[in-house]
């Protein structure tokens, strides 16, 4: 009681603005905060975000810990909390959560289509009234928007789960999915894919559920716990069928046959991938045709029949020049030098694997530059 007789005669000096930022700044989930993800919490643009965040840095009540985010002390963002409880209805507080989970879907969402312009795209609701995302632009930049919201996304998830917002716990799963699985986080990617399988096994949606056990299912597989991981794929396989989904079916083939490589069953691995290159062309989805004439490629070059592969992987390469996709284009490249390089060409399997890696340079893709540093060391 004393401390909030402390904090109260802060809070008393504030403008109404401030003080209604205070309280719902106390209704986010992360550990900080930047202008824009205030203003879409509060419903107000940036400029009167600007103003509330700042009158509470002057009174002490936030700090700017590092360039553009703030964050509470503990007690004072138990204080916010209470003060939201008891000044703010059921709704407005709801409300606030709802805008606020809505600037991170939509911010994550467009990131991610910068980080994979032909990822499936995820068709979102409208963003609620007064949110406003992050404008972000180049690779750079959308990558160290994510790096700096890693764990405020983690807790964002974990507060739609637990608040009802089901839509969300699976939404943000997806939107962020990429970015974790590159920069390695798959400890994480885990436990929020866990999150998205719950949500929309509540939601009754067999579509999305298939797509929320494919993404577990390759994010264990990165952890090395592959049965478990063929055994999501499996049920993603499953569901993609009973609901017509043929691209998902395809997916699910193709990360089946990536398990069924890693637990050495060559032969497994190429027929479902083969199985995935024939769904993506019967669809005439020509991004997934390029991933998988790839994968088969590199599945007949783990088979040892080289030249084979070499046809594969350099009809995707022309498909990939210019599409915006320079992972998956590197992924080629890297290919086509491993092909060339049990071949007998060196000199092109060089040249083919610095190409890669030239490509992949400052994606923070770390396991996929380290499978490409490898194939490059053993040629040089």
């Amino acid at each position: 009681a004393s401390i909030r007789a402390v904090f109260s005669w802060s809070c008393e000096q504030l403008s109404g603005p401030a003080a209604r930022m205070f309280r719902l700044l106390g209704l986010h989930a992360g550990p900080d905060v930047t202008i824009a993800a205030a203003a879409s919490l509060a419903g107000v643009d940036r400029a009167q975000a600007t103003a509330a965040v700042a009158e509470l840095a002057d009174t002490h009540l936030i700090a700017e810990h590092a360039p553009g985010r703030y964050a509470f002390h503990d007690l004072l963002r138990a204080y916010a909390a209470y003060l939201a409880r008891t000044t703010d209805s059921d709704a407005e507080r709801r409300e606030a959560v709802h805008r606020v989970l809505d600037h991170y879907l939509n911010t994550a969402s467009a990131g991610g289509r910068i980080l994979n312009p032909v990822r499936p795209h995820m068709s979102l609701e409208p963003p609620r009234p007064g949110v406003v995302p992050e404008l972000l632009g180049y690779a750079s930049e959308t990558l160290a928007w994510f790096e700096a919201e890693r764990q405020v996304l983690i807790a964002a998830i974990a507060q739609a789960n637990d608040g009802g917002f089901d839509q969300h716990a699976w939404q943000l799963p997806w939107a962020v999915w990429l970015f974790f699985d590159r920069a390695g986080y798959w400890h994480d990617q885990v436990a929020i894919q866990r999150t998205a399988v719950d949500a929309t096994t509540r939601l009754g949606d067999r579509a999305r559920l298939g797509h929320a056990y494919h993404d577990l299912g390759a994010a264990v597989g990165r952890l090395g716990q592959l049965t478990e991981a063929r055994d999501y794929c499996r049920q993603a396989l499953d569901l993609h069928r009973q609901v017509g989904d043929r691209l998902g079916e395809a997916r699910a083939h193709n990360q089946i046959a990536v398990l069924a490589e890693q637990q050495g069953r060559l032969a497994e691995a190429l027929g479902h991938a083969q199985l995935a290159l024939t769904l993506f062309r019967q669809e005439g989805h020509e991004q997934g045709l390029a991933k998988m004439l790839n994968g088969v490629g590199w599945m007949h070059a783990q088979l040892g029949d080289y030249e084979q592969a070499l046809e594969f992987c350099e009809q995707a390469l022309g498909m990939y020049r210019g599409r915006g996709d320079p992972l998956n284009e590197a992924a080629t490249w890297d290919s086509v030098g491993f092909a060339l390089l049990h071949l007998g060409r060196l000199d092109e399997a060089i040249s083919c694997l610095r190409t890669a890696l030239g490509i992949i340079n400052g994606l923070r893709t770390g396991y996929y530059e380290t499978t490409m540093l490898i194939h490059l060391g053993v040629v040089e």
